[in-house]
């Protein structure tokens, strides 16, 4: 076959178009088997073990976009209004509850193109460390001998760990295209749960360290384009914030300073000009205000406008997390000493026989970042009635038996029946302690989905005694359980819910960086205020479903000090207080 000119022309088109339109190699084309099963195993794919390589690459084929490239397709109804609320997205009533509407809104709107996201894993170190702190990232160059940058900032810590990752992989002979436990050695278990809380990310329960370092890998590019958002957010209302000061600034000079100042900075001031000109004419000009043609505080205030959003950010997401942490502190005060023990016991912490209370707390404050993990007698805590009856009746031992067939018995009857089993199987060890955790396993995955919704009223307001919350007369039932649910995810989790988001923190950064610039500057009251109205006007767009989620707060706050909460409410409420006045 003779190939002319035209054919090849068209050869390279059509090679140009496969690559434009995806259908060219993809990232996990390259990975090692090792890689291909690791990423399978994160993302709960059951594969064949011994599996041929074709078949696992198939298999990570089949499920990539709604993984990776599309995760949202998999999401319900209410977390994509959230994020197109998030986005700024409008939703009518009669599209809120359209799946398919919300889906293609979403990909509308979505981080990134799904050929940006097949790159990305062509290349994990540029955002892999994105949202490691300081210290992970020093920890890691120290752990490998990589002598740290100097000056040692967050970018050039960034940069130098981006440029020994795959030195480091080779030199250890593990792999880099999809990272395995070797990337996170230097992390503790804390670490790990602190990383997942901070993202309101669920921990896997029961837990191990390789599940915790699977949940954080797996959604480690998700957390980099939502820190790479906020913080491109954060950016542009600086510079809202920038322009807002210097207009200030000009307004507040006579006509003879801004000629002054033109002068000054060579720029030419037509004969004539009026003081809206002279306006004008500045504010085309406004990037020499930060030359040394102002004074020195000034130029300070205003320079410090181009690298306040990433360290301020850093500063709200540690100040929000210490309110978290002192929320947790106000609530185990009022957990009886039993529900302090089983907290400790879920994690693996030893109890002393005879520890006192204060001791029981500072442990459960200790260990509030490790994760639960394993089963135990806790583990029966939010079982049902049924669920109780029948794990049980399974064990068929003769106080099991009496206890389950007995149609007086209370579930707390059976709660201690099954705990009693649990202690007499795990004490004996061997295959009857191994029969009876793998009835756990099996019995804990059907419970988690109907917990607490079968209870009656009394063995609901029976649970929440043990965390110290009261109930009274007249509380409905949905209170009851929106209660329970929330002292059982205090308990499994060590938060009160997910911390406030993104967005959240951002806009706390738009307030303090603003004060900041005004107050610097001298600018009166009036002017002050006047700015921030226009600063938050410019971006509060971006900030819709975080305002949503403060009503949410808010309402489920006065809530729990109307039913119970009303120590941990008022101590919340200084909390937020504190943060606003220190931000």
């Amino acid at each position: 076959m003779k190939l002319t000119p035209q054919f090849l022309v068209l050869a390279l088109y059509a090679s140009s178009a496969v690559a434009i339109l995806g259908f060219g190699k993809s990232a996990y084309n390259k990975w090692h088997e090792t890689e291909l099963e690791r990423w399978l195993a994160d993302h709960d794919i059951p594969y064949p073990t011994p599996a041929d390589r074709k078949d696992l690459e198939n298999l990570v084929k089949e499920n990539w976009d709604k993984k990776v490239s599309s995760p949202y397709t998999e999401w319900d109804a209410e977390t994509l209004q959230a994020y197109l609320k998030q986005k700024g997205v409008e939703i009518n009533e009669k599209s809120k509850d359209n799946k398919n509407w919300l889906v293609e809104t979403v990909k509308k709107n979505w981080y990134e193109a799904e050929n940006t996201a097949e790159d990305a894993y062509n290349n994990v170190k540029n955002w892999i460390f994105d949202t490691w702190t300081d210290s992970q990232l020093k920890a890691f160059l120290d752990r490998h001998g990589i002598p740290n940058p100097t000056p040692r900032k967050r970018e050039t810590l960034l940069e130098t760990a981006r440029e020994n990752y795959q030195v480091v992989a080779d030199k250890i002979g593990e792999t880099a295209a999809y990272p395995g436990n070797w990337l996170y050695e230097a992390w503790s278990e804390s670490d790990l749960k602190k990383w997942l809380d901070e993202r309101g990310i669920p921990v896997p329960q029961p837990t191990t360290r390789d599940k915790l370092i699977a949940q954080v890998r797996r959604n480690s590019r998700l957390a980099s384009l939502k820190l790479k958002e906020a913080q491109a957010s954060a950016s542009a209302s600086a510079q809202a914030v920038k322009e807002s000061i210097s207009n200030a600034i000009f307004e507040s000079w006579s006509d003879s300073e801004l000629k002054k100042w033109a002068d000054e900075n060579g720029i030419k001031v037509p004969q004539g000009s009026t003081r809206n000109e002279l306006l004008a004419l500045a504010r085309r000009n406004r990037a020499y205000l930060s030359d040394d043609t102002i004074s020195a505080s000034m130029s300070a205030a205003y320079k410090s406008a181009t690298n306040t959003a990433a360290s301020v950010y850093s500063r709200a997401t540690d100040t929000t997390y210490d309110y978290g942490q002192a929320v947790f502190d106000k609530a185990i005060e009022a957990w009886s000493d039993s529900r302090l023990k089983a907290y400790l016991d879920s994690r693996g912490v030893p109890v002393p026989q005879h520890t006192k209370r204060d001791e029981l707390l500072a442990k459960v404050r200790l260990h509030r970042h490790k994760a639960a993990t394993g089963y135990g007698a806790w583990t029966f805590d939010t079982w049902t009635y049924d669920n109780l009856k029948k794990y049980l009746e399974q064990q068929g031992t003769k106080a099991s038996s009496a206890a389950s067939s007995s149609a007086s018995t209370s579930r707390e009857d059976l709660v201690r029946q099954a705990q009693e089993a649990y202690a007499a199987a795990s004490a004996s060890g061997g295959s009857a302690y191994a029969s009876v955790t793998s009835a756990l396993a099996k019995a804990t995955d059907s419970v988690k989905s109907t917990t607490f919704d079968t209870w009656s009223d009394s063995e609901l307001k029976a649970y929440l005694d043990s965390y110290g919350i009261k109930t009274y007369q007249g509380s409905t039932r949905n209170e009851l359980l929106a209660n329970a649910r929330r002292a059982q995810h205090l308990f499994l989790y060590g938060s009160a819910g997910p911390t406030q988001t993104m967005y959240q923190k951002v806009k706390w950064c738009l307030g303090w960086m603003y004060n900041q610039f005004a107050f610097r500057v001298g600018l009166a009251q009036r002017k002050v205020e006047e700015m921030g109205d226009k600063a938050r006007e410019s971006a509060q767009y971006n900030y819709d479903r975080a305002a949503e989620e403060s009503r949410e707060a808010v309402r489920r706050a006065e809530e729990n000090a109307k039913y119970g909460y009303d120590r941990v409410y008022e101590e919340g409420k200084k909390g937020a207080h504190k943060v606003k006045q220190e931000l």
